[in-house]
């Protein structure tokens, strides 16, 4: 991990509900030998995926799906390979029929990408919005942002 050692201000792991750990591939690499920005986009969905999908929490209610309709990534500290990093996600904005999700990845205490996607819940067989209902609501509030 040959990363910066100064952590950004106001971006700490311990900021996210939920966290996950995961391994840089040596394919994750560019010509630079530094993780290929794109590849941040895939490190953002497996957290996403991860916190909807798995497990007994409820948010991927049966008949419905989350579509991604916005990313934004910010490339804050270079990564590299060999290294292990962590992946925070959490919820910043409940809306009618979305999700808003802060994301963040760090090498040992330096965010070097952070994000924000937003998902909307769609009926799998329409592919139309779909209001979150008040079980889902209630079910996301483990994983909202701390103040």
């Amino acid at each position: 991990m040959n990363a910066p050692t100064r952590p950004i201000p106001g971006l700490r792991l311990d900021d996210y509900p939920f966290r996950l750990t995961d391994n840089v591939r040596y394919g994750d690499l560019d010509p630079n030998k530094h993780v290929n920005n794109a590849v941040y986009a895939t490190y953002f969905e497996t957290s996403r995926v991860t916190l909807l999908r798995s497990g007994d929490r409820g948010l991927m209610p049966k008949g419905l799906s989350w579509m991604l309709v916005h990313l934004a990534i910010d490339f804050r500290a270079e990564m590299h390979w060999p290294g292990s990093f962590e992946l925070g996600i959490g919820v910043s904005k409940l809306g009618r029929t979305s999700a808003r999700f802060a994301q963040a990845v760090f090498a040992g205490n330096v965010c070097t990408a952070s994000a924000e996607a937003v998902t909307v819940l769609v009926d799998a067989a329409t592919r139309k919005p779909t209001p979150l209902t008040a079980d889902i609501i209630e079910r996301f509030q483990p994983w909202l942002l701390r103040e």
